[in-house]
């Protein structure tokens, strides 16, 4: 017998060689039995043991721990118990009673045993939870679970989720990973129940298999309305590449589909998403200098209501689109060249049929950079683009542009004032195919060409001043622009006169006729710019304000177009005010108005904005003059753990509520509880007319997220419930 105070005890296992110490106030060794006991603490590989007393067999290598033992790895979990036995040669482990706490996730388990062998541990029944151990708000209980220490994934059995003691969920089985790592799985389902469409459930599957790409199925169904599945494919091609491919399908049971008067069945549709910044390089070996990219965004499906039931939080996490634009960028830009080919293909969700959409596939584009002469007094640069401008229906154009502008600029006055003179060069020509299916009476498509020149003269003037507390910055700029010559034939010059003139909007035939022009009017006019800034001492912009005047020298026009004047305001580091407006003097009224607020400050967050647009024309069955619409958010942090939100937006001119919500959440270290009601004004394509008609959907929404357990999530909730809708 030995006793030893402070006594350091080292030794090594039979089998693997794997150095075990012992630290002891007191150690006491009877042939292969060592007994440890005051403040024993065991050091093995990447654990650390601590307990009151230990008894290690030299033959067997068993290692008995005794009372407060304690299990620490890497940082990253704790294991406590009463009594543990470990095998250090067959890397065994027992524990009774079982703490086991992961200190990254704050997770615990508690049980009344576990055992483990190498890296998994198995635990008997028992209860794991995220919140504090002593009154804990939500706990699971399980009748037997296991845990990988590598990969971190728990398994639990025959779980039952307990709110304080109160049971509300049971499942056979649960698991979830304590750290975030990809790994395939069960994501967290969402629930829903509607007054129409009945009770809706999806439970979203994680597959991720290898680390260059991912796939998540979402299979849904609503009990009265039908059942559908959509799926995300996301994938990295290269270290800078990668690209993403959505596809859904739903089908409508056939009692839905009749009584709400649906033009599909069935709604299906995809997304391709795809971001490339060197294909030439990475694809073909080019080994090219310049820098080259392609930028795909390719959507198709054939009515709304793919979008509208893509998942339960649809409806509120954005505002339905009516239009949908797919479209492909590729190109090739150097130091003095860019080179870009770009394909555009639009869907209108509100129509039977696209076949009179007009797509640009493709538009090719060559520009050469800006390059100086005459040390840097003369600068020229030039554009050509070419837009095949088609549809499957009705004309089709292909349009081609060229500018080329000559700068002269030299700064006067020891630089306080600067002079430029600008010839600007322009061509279009359009050539046309197709025929109309109902043409206009006595008017004829014809291939044209129209090229002009016009000529700017500007004078500008900077000035900037530093104050104690802040700096001014004032810019004054007068241009005039002067038309030159001009040559036009064919669709010019039967349509020059007429598609220039605003007033002709309001004719039935003017969209038809004027839907290929676009040519810029150049006026005999000046613009005068007046503009300035006001810095703090950090350099942070506190006011800018900026009036444009446009004066005309026509005869056939107003002297004075709009007044704009535009006001940004950092009234406080809080508080700012956003004012833009046009005022018209023939009308003496204001034809545009746009005002914002915001606030931000005391956990408050408030938005508040209104547009008002007039075009002073005359009202019509398909044309409306006016615009006015009024938008709000607000978000209140009360504290730590309770927030509110609100929001609503409004068509003052239509009378029409577009979209509601109000709700708040409450939110704790392990927890997160919302209740959310949301309205949200959606077409939907239906065979009653050939326009979509609309519909409010009000949702119920109630958010619970069990941390880590669940990942909270922006928009998502654990159950909806859609009221009745109302359809306009």
């Amino acid at each position: 017998m030995l006793k030893i105070i402070l006594l350091f005890f080292s030794f090594y296992t039979l089998y693997a060689g794997d150095k075990v110490a012992i630290y002891a106030s007191s150690v006491k060794s009877q042939n292969d039995i060592v007994k440890a006991s005051g403040g024993v603490n065991v050091a093995y590989k990447d654990y650390i043991l601590t307990a009151d007393r230990a008894i290690y067999n030299r033959v067997t290598q068993d290692l008995e721990l005794f009372d407060h033992v304690r299990l620490h790895h890497k940082e990253k979990y704790k294991i406590l118990g009463k009594y543990a036995k470990l095998n250090l040669a067959k890397k065994e482990h027992y524990f009774e009673p079982l703490y086991l706490l992961e200190t990254k996730s704050d997770v615990w388990i508690s049980a009344k045993e576990g055992e483990s062998k190498i890296e998994k541990l198995n635990i008997s029944s028992g209860t794991v939870s995220g919140c504090d151990p002593i009154d804990p708000l939500w706990t699971m209980e399980f009748s037997s679970s296991d845990y990988n220490r590598d990969t971190k994934w728990l398994n639990l059995y025959n779980t039952r989720l307990y709110i304080y003691d109160v049971p509300v969920f049971y499942t056979p089985y649960f698991g979830y990973s304590l750290d975030t790592t990809r790994r395939t799985g069960l994501l967290k389902p969402s629930f829903g129940i509607s007054s129409t469409e009945g009770f809706y459930y999806e439970q979203p599957i994680y597959i991720a298999e290898h680390n260059w790409w991912d796939l998540e199925l979402n299979p849904q169904i609503r009990t009265n309305r039908g059942k559908g599945l959509y799926t995300t494919f996301r994938f990295v091609d290269s270290a800078l590449s990668h690209g993403e491919f959505k596809a859904g399908y739903f089908k409508e049971s056939g009692d839905y589909f009749l009584k709400y008067n649906l033009k599909n069945q069935s709604h299906f549709g995809f997304n391709l998403k795809y971001d490339n910044p060197n294909p030439l390089n990475q694809w073909f070996g080019l080994g090219l200098l310049g820098q080259s990219g392609i930028y795909a965004d390719i959507n198709h499906m054939n009515d709304v209501d793919y979008i509208n039931l893509a998942s339960n939080n649809a409806a509120f996490e954005q505002t339905t689109a009516t239009q949908i634009l797919s479209r492909v960028n590729a190109f090739y830009n150097t130091d003095d060249n860019y080179i870009g080919l770009y394909f555009k293909y639009y869907e209108d969700l509100t129509q039977q049929s696209n076949d009179n959409t007009l797509q640009k596939l493709p538009t090719l584009q060559y520009h050469h950079y800006v390059d100086t002469f005459l040390q840097d007094h003369l600068l020229y640069s030039f554009d050509l683009q070419s837009n095949n401008i088609q549809r499957v229906i009705n004309k089709k154009v292909l349009q081609t542009d060229m500018h080329l502008p000559v700068t002269l600029q030299t700064p006067l006055f020891d630089e306080y004032l600067n002079f430029s003179y600008k010839a600007n060069i322009y061509m279009q020509h359009s050539q046309f195919s197709g025929n109309e299916q109902n043409p206009i009476s006595g008017f004829e498509y014809r291939n044209g060409f129209y090229a002009r020149n016009y000529h700017t003269i500007a004078i500008s003037t900077q000035l900037t001043k530093a104050y104690k507390d802040f700096s001014h910055v004032v810019s004054f700029e007068v241009r005039y622009n002067r038309k030159g010559w001009s040559k036009k034939d064919g669709f010019y010059e039967d349509n020059l006169a007429y598609c220039s003139d605003f007033m002709n909007k309001t004719d039935p035939n003017y969209a038809q006729r004027c839907e290929f022009y676009n040519i810029a009017t150049i006026q005999n006019d000046a613009q005068v710019d007046f503009r300035q800034y006001f810095y703090d001492k950090s350099a942070q912009e506190i006011l800018y304000h900026r009036l444009s005047q446009n004066i005309f020298y026509e005869k056939t026009k107003e002297r004075y177009g709009d007044l704009e004047n535009e006001l940004d305001y950092k009234i406080t580091t809080f508080l700012s005010y956003y004012n833009n407006m046009f005022y018209n003097y023939k009308e003496r009224r204001f034809s545009k108005v746009l005002n914002k607020i915001t606030f931000n400050r005391y956990g408050l967050n408030i938005a508040l904005s209104h547009l008002y647009k007039n075009s002073f024309l005359l009202r019509t069955p398909t044309y409306t003059p006016y615009t006015s619409y009024f938008t709000s958010s607000i978000k209140y942090a009360y504290n730590s753990h309770y927030s509110y939100s609100a929001s609503y937006n409004y068509d003052i001119e239509s009378n029409e509520r577009k979209s509601i919500s109000i709700g708040f959440l409450y939110s704790k270290r392990c927890w997160d509880f919302g209740i959310k009601y949301t309205e949200n004004n959606r077409p939907v394509l239906t065979t009653i007319t050939t326009e979509s008609s609309s519909v409010y959907d009000r949702f119920v929404h109630l958010t619970i997220v069990l941390k880590p357990m669940m990942k909270a999530s922006k928009g998502s909730s654990f159950l909806s419930y859609k009221l009745p809708n109302d359809e306009k």
